[in-house]
């Protein structure tokens, strides 16, 4: 999937020069010429990167920057001629996320891009992670399962599990699409050879069933995938 750019420059030769060589290199490229418009357009479409000149007509370059950071974190980098110090550090105490001075070649825009979609690829990654590792509470249809506490609810009701049929549970969602064989099933939760005896898994089954389905005889948190073995139900 190619990455949304958005370029609000008002020098038409600047901003066709830098729209073709962003489209040459795969990405999706709208301009802008003015500050109202840039934020006009911001209030219907995402961005993955907004390049952002200071110097600009109607709203200038400082305050769509306020205006945005107001609203999203989406990544700017400003692109313009005042590269004195103190832009800079307005620019990005403001919230840009870096700073290019004009004029500047392609290939230093086209690194600096990529090295900003870069960190934004690894800080949506490392924060959804942060959030999976925090997150303990799966959910599965009406029912909630705390893998801390080994607890189970089902419409905020508790639901009285044994260590066997709550890591039977667990072997399911942690897997939802797979379909596990009673000799699967028995070495993950019993950690063990399967010898063979269906009579254990069925019980401990049927009875994990009889806790947590509507109609244990119609199941449809475990379902049976007759000749092959369980796997969980499409909530």
């Amino acid at each position: 999937m190619s990455h949304k750019i958005l370029i609000v420059e008002d020098d038409p030769f600047i901003s066709e020069m830098v729209k073709e060589g962003l489209v040459k290199e795969g990405y999706e490229v709208t301009a802008v010429f003015d500050g109202e418009e840039a934020l006009e357009i911001l209030n219907v479409q995402t961005y993955d990167v907004i390049l952002l000149d200071l110097m600009l007509p109607k709203i200038d370059g400082m305050e769509c920057l306020k205006i945005i950071r107001s609203k999203s974190m989406v990544p700017v980098l400003i692109m313009s001629a005042k590269d004195e110090d103190v832009d800079k550090a307005l620019g990005l105490g403001f919230g840009a996320d870096d700073y290019i001075a004009k004029p500047f070649s392609m290939i230093e825009l086209l690194a600096r891009i990529k090295a900003i979609i870069r960190r934004e690829l690894h800080y949506m990654h490392s924060s959804q992670l942060r959030k999976e590792s925090q997150s303990k509470v799966v959910k599965i249809g009406d029912i909630s399962i705390d893998m801390d506490s080994f607890s189970v609810k089902k419409l905020d009701k508790d639901i009285s599990l044994t260590a066997k049929e709550f890591n039977i549970l667990k072997v399911f969602i942690s897997n939802p699409t797979h379909v596990y064989t009673k000799s699967q099933l028995y070495k993950a939760v019993w950690e063990d050879e399967y010898h063979g005896d269906e009579n254990v898994i069925n019980v401990h089954i049927r009875r994990l069933r009889e806790k947590i389905e509507d109609n244990p005889s119609h199941p449809t948190y475990i379902k049976t995938l007759w000749g092959i073995g369980y796997k969980l139900g499409d909530l």
